[in-house]
C-alpha cells in the first residue's frame, strides 16, 4: 500500500513540474526599476518576474547581496541597462556566462548615444530619458521573450504595441508642456548629469554637480563654480534627486544664498530609480510626467 503511495505522489509531482513548463513562465530578473516596469508592461502574467532595486537605489553603487545572487543564479533571462550603470554588478554578470544576459542598450544604435570618459562603456548609460530610446528598448524586450517564449508571441506584441502608444502619447505631451518654458529658462540643474539625454531631447542645458556618475563627490571648487554659474544664468530653482544624497545640493545653495542670489529647491526629481511601488512615480510614464511638471513648475 505504501509502495502505491509513493508511486502515485511521484505521478503527481512530475505531473506538476511537467505543467508548470507547458505554462511557459520563465524566471525573468531586471536589476533597475525603470526595466522592472519595462518588462512588466510586456511580460505581464507571462513570466515569474523579480527586480533587484527598489525606489530610491543608486544603481551605480549598488552591490549584489547574497539574495539578488540566487535570484541571477535561478533565472532564466536577466535584463539589465549595461553600459557599466550597474558597475559593481559587472562581475557578477560576467561569472554567469551560462545564464541568458541581456542589456537594454543593445537596443540603441551607440554612434547616437552621449560619450562619457568615465564609464568603461564610454557612453553616459541614463538612455532612460530619452523616450525615443525607451520605445526601442521596448521593442528589443518584445522580441527577446517572444525569442524565449514563442507561444506567447502575440501576447507580447500586443502589450508592447499598447505600452508604444502610450510612450508615444508621454512624448507628445511633454513636449507641449515643456513648450510653456521660455527657452532662456530651460536651465537644469540636479545633483549629478542624469538627465543629458532629457536635455538634448528637450532643449535644456544641464549640468550636473557630481558628474555622470555619483560614485564620484563634488568638491569645494565644483561647488563654487556652479554657485557662479547659477547667479550668472539668474535661476530661481535647482534640484535634488531621490536616489543621491540632498546634502551636496544643500551645500550649493547655501554657496548660492551666502552671495546674495536666491535660489530655491524646486523639488526631487526621479533620477536612477523610479518611486515607490503602487505609486503614480512608481512607473516610467508617472515619473517622467512627475519630473517634467515638477521642473516647469519650478523654472517658471
Amino acid at each position: 500500500m505504501k509502495k502505491i503511495l509513493i508511486i502515485f505522489i511521484t505521478i503527481i509531482c512530475v505531473g506538476c513540474k511537467e505543467e508548470k513548463k507547458t505554462n511557459g513562465k520563465l524566471n525573468v530578473v531586471t536589476t533597475t526599476t525603470m526595466i522592472t516596469d519595462l518588462v512588466q508592461n510586456i511580460g505581464g502574467e507571462h513570466i515569474n518576474l523579480q527586480g533587484l532595486m527598489g525606489s530610491g537605489v543608486d544603481p551605480h553603487l549598488y552591490k549584489a547581496s547574497e539574495g539578488d545572487v540566487t535570484k541571477l543564479s535561478n533565472a532564466d533571462i536577466i535584463f539589465y541597462n549595461g553600459l557599466h550603470l550597474e558597475g559593481k554588478l559587472v562581475e557578477v554578470f560576467e561569472k554567469m556566462k551560462n545564464k541568458k544576459t541581456i542589456a537594454i542598450s543593445d537596443a540603441i544604435d551607440k554612434s547616437t548615444l552621449i560619450g562619457s570618459d568615465y564609464f568603461a562603456s564610454n557612453y553616459d548609460p541614463h538612455i532612460w530619458f530619452d523616450v525615443n530610446y525607451w520605445i526601442q528598448a521596448t521593442q528589443f524586450v518584445i522580441d527577446k521573450l517572444s525569442e524565449a517564449i514563442p507561444d506567447q508571441k502575440a501576447a507580447f506584441e500586443t502589450n508592447g504595441a499598447n505600452y508604444i502608444k502610450k510612450l508615444e502619447a508621454l512624448k507628445v505631451n511633454m513636449k507641449n508642456i515643456i513648450e510653456t518654458l521660455p527657452q532662456e529658462k530651460r536651465i537644469l540643474v540636479t545633483a549629478h548629469d542624469a538627465f543629458n539625454y532629457f536635455g538634448k531631447a528637450f532643449g535644456f542645458e544641464v549640468v550636473g554637480l557630481q558628474g555622470l556618475s555619483t560614485a564620484t563627490e563634488a568638491g569645494v571648487q565644483d561647488v563654487q563654480k556652479l554657485a557662479a554659474f547659477i547667479i550668472e544664468k539668474k535661476l530661481k530653482a535647482i534640484f535634488v534627486e531621490s536616489s543621491v544624497p540632498k546634502r551636496t545640493i544643500e551645500a550649493l545653495q547655501a554657496a548660492v544664498k551666502s552671495k546674495n542670489h536666491d535660489v530655491v529647491i524646486g523639488g526631487t526629481l526621479y533620477s536612477d530609480a523610479l518611486g515607490n511601488a503602487g505609486t503614480i512615480e512608481g512607473t516610467y510614464i508617472g515619473m517622467f510626467e512627475y519630473n517634467v511638471n515638477t521642473i516647469v513648475n519650478a523654472l517658471k
